[in-house]
């Protein structure tokens, strides 16, 4: 049975609180209340996020590339964000006329929205077709040879995805149609996630904005390989199992060397030279059977023997020369 307190011990305890004998117990801190919306759970965690961040930093040094050698411009892509929001917000967004390229992942059900800019459309456009990229336009609408010039950019953009997306697997990104109005550029429904790449394209001193929209309803089986694989590294698929020094042993042995042979030398005067006719025989510093300085890349590397084999003129290796002296 609980003690029962006198009316004297509760003066007492109500005294001392007055005077600070007694502290008062210390309210324990309220947690944060986190928001969550059951109506748009997330799909990507965070860790999945962070995977396809770096896939599409990859791709956007490729395409960076690309576009330096074709517009003569110093060209720097950077990856500002990567969101899940409705398909109803990023549809907001969109300025109208827009310059819009849907597209798919061959043999998946996922869509996709390439969202380029007006002003980068037109800026591509302005230099591909020779100008500097500061022209003036009154109408931002996409005319249709400037689609097609645009195009060329977007094929581009679709392949470099491709490469990009190796680290999970083989998947082609394929254009289907160009569309000035998001209201007919439909992938999703407008309660649907999506998610949602913005670039940030620096040309020159000028910057633009590109998007990247994937509908997420049917991204299970891609993130599901992201969880499966450790994704640490970024390498295409085609390399899983090697090391690195395999990969580069396996360039530098395509890669192509200048050879020459040095038979001799001698020196002439300026009018014997303008005098030489054919058959006309030059004596050299070497003599029949002495060794000759193979050179790789302009660097005696080697020593070898002349002969002929199967009637072409040949060199044997006779030794390696160490210390590479010229």
């Amino acid at each position: 049975m609980a003690e029962v307190l006198s009316q004297q011990e509760i003066d007492q305890l109500l005294n001392k609180m007055k005077t600070g004998g007694e502290q008062a117990p210390a309210s324990v801190p309220e947690k944060e209340a986190i928001p969550f919306d059951f109506r748009l759970p997330n799909r990507i965690s965070k860790n999945q996020l962070r995977t396809i961040r770096n896939i599409h930093e990859n791709f956007s040094e490729s395409f960076s590339s690309f576009l330096l050698s074709k517009l003569q411009a110093i060209v720097n892509i950077n990856v500002i964000s990567v969101d899940q929001i409705y398909y109803s917000e990023y549809v907001l967004s969109v300025s109208n006329p827009a310059c819009l390229f849907t597209f798919e992942i061959k043999d998946t059900d996922i869509k996709g929205i390439l969202e380029l800019s007006p002003e980068l459309a037109l800026a591509l456009v302005d230099r591909l077709l020779g100008g500097n990229g500061t022209g003036s336009k009154q109408s931002k609408i996409i005319t249709p040879i400037e689609q097609k010039v645009l195009f060329m950019i977007v094929e581009k953009i679709m392949v470099d995805l491709k490469k990009a997306w190796q680290i999970i697997g083989e998947y082609e990104f394929v254009v289907e149609r160009f569309e000035p109005d998001i209201d007919f550029a439909q992938i999703t429904s407008q309660s649907e996630s999506v998610l949602l790449i913005s670039f940030e394209i620096f040309i020159g001193e000028q910057s633009y904005l590109m998007n990247i929209c994937f509908a997420t309803f049917a991204f299970d089986t891609i993130l599901s390989k992201m969880s499966n694989q450790k994704l640490s590294s970024i390498r295409p698929v085609k390399y899983n199992g090697t090391t690195a020094r395999n990969i580069l042993n396996a360039h530098l042995q395509k890669t192509t060397l200048k050879l020459t042979v040095e038979f001799g030398k001698t020196t002439i005067s300026v009018d014997d030279l303008m005098h030489l006719e054919t058959g006309d025989i030059l004596r050299i510093n070497k003599k029949i059977g002495d060794e000759l300085k193979v050179k790789v890349a302009d660097r005696v590397v080697f020593e070898g023997l002349p002969g002929t084999v199967n009637g072409h003129k040949a060199v044997k290796i006779s030794r390696k020369i160490e210390n590479k002296e010229n």
